[in-house]
């Protein structure tokens, strides 16, 4: 099991990165076909993985469940999948124009309720 976590560690490493380097030397006013695609890949595996990274911590150090570590790498992607996910959905309702303070809570409403709805 922690060679898969070694590998989710890699990633979040890897695409952090590769979100820097989008952030700084893509410029969307030059190439808005390249810059914007790159940006929302970048982003959501950067926030996908790191989110798997400190929720596997969090339930580890949580003693509320007897769940072995499979189960907890598992949900603990899930949850970070769902996470980016919103936080995508979010940034993109942003650059439209759409977002407001109660649409950001419903985006996350809804996948806080889908993952109750798996869970049970």
């Amino acid at each position: 099991m922690s060679s898969l976590l070694f590998s989710i560690g890699l990633s979040a490493l890897l695409s952090v990165t590769s979100l820097v380097v989008v952030l700084f030397r893509v410029s969307p006013l030059t190439s808005p076909v390249q810059a914007l695609p790159a940006f929302f890949a970048s982003f959501f595996l950067a926030v996908s993985s790191v989110s798997a990274i400190l929720l596997f911590l969090l339930w580890r150090l949580l003693p509320i469940h007897t769940w072995d570590t499979g189960k907890i790498l598992s949900i603990s992607v899930r949850q970070g999948i769902f996470i980016a996910s919103a936080t995508s959905i979010m940034i993109l309702f942003y650059l439209l124009g759409l977002l407001t303070w109660w649409i950001a809570l419903l985006i996350y409403a809804v996948f806080i309720l889908i993952e109750l709805a798996i869970n049970s």
